[in-house]
């Protein structure tokens, strides 16, 4: 009779270790999760922020002035807060919002990218120079920027308070 040649024991864990191993290295191929998106008509609350079926969106990559907030122009001053709400509700008109979530903030609100009729609502907004890209998040939006600030578009035309600066002034207040 021929000898069978013994079976390499394997230690306690091992399946367990491979299996596990296995299992992640399908998550990875299987790629990310797919984005929450959020859809339908938009009530602008701000500049950078919009509510959809209740939920509040605040737009990732820029931040426009505070409604109450005001900027200079000529020695005068002109309520650059809500000049950028107004633009806002422009831009959304009667068009359905599509917004791409890619996280939430410190108050629970979506975090997204938001578009409407084709357009990029952020990227609009910082054109017309109400709004600033908010390098502290994203660099997406630094080219409108600068392109508003060379034309002297929106608040690049007198003067204004960083709309990150001015909320941090309201609440030493």
């Amino acid at each position: 009779m021929a000898d069978k040649p013994h079976a390499r024991q394997s230690r306690p864990g091992t399946c367990r270790l491979v299996a596990v191993s296995a299992f992640t290295l399908l998550l990875a191929l299987a790629g990310p999760a797919r984005a929450e998106t959020l859809s339908g008509p938009a009530r602008v609350v701000d500049g950078d922020t919009f509510a959809i079926a209740g939920e509040r969106i605040r737009l990732n990559g820029i931040d426009a002035p505070e409604t109450k907030q005001t900027c200079t122009r000529n020695g005068r001053h002109w309520a650059c807060g809500r000049a950028a709400t107004r633009a806002m509700r422009q831009l959304v008109g009667r068009n359905q919002v599509r917004c791409e979530v890619s996280g939430r903030d410190r108050y629970g609100r979506a975090i997204a990218a938001c578009f409407a009729a084709g357009r990029d609502l952020q990227q609009q907004l910082v054109r017309q120079g109400l709004a600033l890209a908010y390098r502290k998040y994203s660099t997406r939006y630094v080219p409108d920027e600068d392109a508003a600030r060379a034309e002297g578009r929106g608040l690049w035309s007198g003067e204004f308070v960083e709309p990150w600066r001015w909320r941090r002034q309201q609440r030493r207040r």
